[in-house]
């Protein structure tokens, strides 16, 4: 496969660009900083230098031709402002679905964050109800696209553990746990690699269920429908 992998030097995406391209995919990474392009190659994956915050659709576009799938693993990250999370987490989503339309790439796996079904705490603050808000937006944009074959997979508490190889992954609510970002990289592999388990809204904790297995259990089941 052709995957490109935007937000490429997050400590998922970087995980995932080694899986892919160790099994002989091909893996382009859009990154925004020349610096994080060792790190990018170090992977195996072609890094291309795209700011999703100020690049146009069409622009974005370019680093997509012959695609086969995009993954959104873009995140304003840790210390950035309530404005970031919605020109990150929002905003280069729906412009990246916009350019994977344009492009003629069918396949965009989106990773968002679990509880943006509710209402943010007051104690979390402003900038965590701008994060919730942001990835809730970007979600239901995506839902609404019939031009795309569209995943999103909410990670529980991320970890940096090794990964266990096992998970809990199933449609909302799986409850509120951890999963190491290894196993949420597996995942992705895995859903990549199933045409079967789209349109659909998914939750992932580590649990009991081989990563393949559980990935099988969800191609087996009735078609969800649009899943808005």
């Amino acid at each position: 496969m052709n995957i490109v992998i935007a937000g490429g030097h997050g400590k998922i995406a970087l995980r995932l660009a080694r899986r892919l391209a160790g099994r002989g995919d091909t893996v382009t990474s859009l990154i925004r900083n020349p610096a994080h392009e060792g790190d990018v190659r170090d992977t195996g994956a072609a890094p291309a230098m795209c700011d999703l915050e100020a690049a146009t659709a069409e622009e974005a576009a370019g680093h997509l031709g012959g695609a086969d799938a995009v993954v959104f693993a873009a995140g304003a990250g840790p210390g950035s402002g309530a404005a970031r999370k919605d020109t990150v987490d929002r905003a280069a989503s729906v412009l990246l679905a916009d350019a994977a339309e344009s492009a003629g790439v069918r396949t965009f796996l989106q990773i968002s964050s679990m509880g943006v079904d509710e209402p943010p705490r007051p104690e979390r603050g402003e900038v965590w109800a701008a994060y919730v808000r942001a990835k809730k937006e970007a979600e239901d944009d995506l839902r609404l696209r019939d031009g795309l074959e569209w995943l999103i997979l909410r990670p529980g508490r991320l970890t940096d553990d090794p990964g266990t190889g096992r998970v809990r992954l199933d449609a909302p609510y799986v409850g509120h746990s951890e999963v190491t970002r290894d196993d949420v990289a597996a995942v992705l592999v895995a859903l990549l690699d199933e045409p079967r388990v789209r349109r659909r809204v998914l939750e992932l904790v580590n649990g009991d269920t081989p990563v393949d297995a559980a990935v099988a259990a969800l191609a087996a089941e009735p078609a969800a429908g649009s899943a808005r």
